[in-house]
């Protein structure tokens, strides 16, 4: 009969993967990645639009040329002006009134501003009515910031409450873990890849939360499942019991964040790749990494670290080298095998009569067969009555 292979095995459950027994490698991988991201916070920083630093935009006509013309034309119109302003970032926006190119500056005043539209028509061309622009002051940035922060806070705690509810404290504070985890390397790709922070980044961090959570729930649901009276017999560390809820549990996690990917994917590649939608470019950045950060700290790092916490616990402790005791005995032949005559296993469970028959010791030499007894038989007289044949009742 052929292999099976890899795929089937991990719809099965069959995988055997060893993710808890490399837990101290993902530890690393992790406390490595989150090093990197905070270096890169530090040197690199984030690259803020103009709600958070403060800036200016300007919204000209498409039809005034390429992004590219236009982005060079307005950085021209800038220094022309003599106000030291560059240009932070150019996209291109559909609106009813047709598409247009925003360009966003650093911060102007009024003054400058209207000089720099004069400035900009000029170079183009055409009437500076055309051209529309706004100020928007950092003060409306920290407001946002501020408040997703406050967000962030009250939905941790109320993740926690819940947790500890529906599993223990212990599973809440890996889960928790992992959450912050997830938020801090999706910081780091953004920092790193030098993506504009805007309110539709924020949006998107808060939107990664609920889906990460929902991974760690569904791990963490197997692994409770796996794990219920897990004392009450010496076969299976926590540890080994909690690896085989991964493996059955890896599949439906995969197949959940692929199937959430694909959309988030096309949202980024497609849409502010090829079409040049700038606005999804924010939003579907954060979303794509976030699912898939999500996906491998459910698995990589809240269910070892859920595993690293039981460990300690006096009751898992003991349990723990009691298997381990056992499964050192059993080549040396110090402890039968579960299911064994006289094993301590088999004298704890019900015996049934007739496998103990089948499967009992051999018989003493000179004993009467222990097969079940007529009804009605005495002694060595056959089951009817009396010594006539047919054993008839009389008439």
């Amino acid at each position: 009969m052929a292999k099976s292979g890899l795929a089937s095995r991990l719809y099965r459950g069959e995988a055997g993967l060893d993710i808890i027994g490399r837990r101290k490698l993902w530890f690393a991988v992790a406390g490595t990645l989150v090093l990197l991201a905070i270096l890169s916070f530090g040197l690199r920083g984030f690259h803020l639009g103009i709600e958070f630093a403060g800036g200016n935009s300007f919204q000209i006509p498409a039809s005034v040329g390429t992004m590219e013309q236009t982005e060079e034309k307005v950085g021209a119109a800038l220094a022309a002006a003599g106000d030291g302003a560059n240009v932070v970032t150019t996209q291109k926006v559909g609106g009813t009134g047709g598409d247009f190119y925003e360009v966003r500056t650093t911060q102007l005043s009024a003054e400058q501003a209207n000089a720099v539209k004069v400035e900009i028509a000029g170079e183009f061309g055409i009437d500076a009515t055309t051209i529309s622009g706004n100020q928007v002051s950092e003060a409306w940035g920290s407001q946002v910031t501020s408040r997703a922060m406050l967000g962030l806070v009250i939905f941790i705690a109320l993740v926690m409450v819940y947790l500890i509810l529906r599993f223990e404290w212990r599973m809440a504070v890996a889960a928790v873990s992992s959450l912050i985890m997830n938020l801090i390397l999706t910081a780091g790709v953004y920092s790193l890849v030098g993506f504009e922070v805007t309110p539709s980044t924020v949006i998107g961090f808060l939107t990664i939360l609920g889906f990460a959570l929902y991974d760690v729930v569904v791990v963490f649901d197997k692994v409770q499942e796996n794990t219920r009276g897990i004392t009450a017999n010496n076969n299976q560390t926590y540890g080994e019991a909690a690896n085989l809820a991964i493996n059955q549990s890896l599949m439906r996690s995969l197949n959940t964040s692929v199937v959430a990917l694909l959309p988030v994917g096309g949202l980024l590649f497609i849409g502010a790749g090829l079409l040049g939608a700038g606005t999804l470019k924010d939003l579907g950045l954060v979303l794509f990494v976030g699912m898939a950060v999500a996906f491998l700290t459910s698995i990589l790092l809240a269910t070892p670290l859920l595993v690293l916490l039981k460990n300690y616990e006096p009751r898992i402790q003991a349990h723990n080298k009691r298997v381990l005791a056992r499964r050192g005995a059993l080549p040396r032949g110090e402890v039968t095998p579960k299911g064994a005559p006289g094993s301590v296993e088999a004298a704890d469970e019900p015996v049934d009569p007739e496998s103990a028959a089948l499967a009992g010791a051999a018989p003493k030499v000179g004993a009467r067969p222990a097969g079940k007894r007529s009804t009605g038989a005495r002694g060595n007289r056959p089951a009817g009555g009396g010594n006539r044949p047919g054993g008839g009742k009389r008439r």
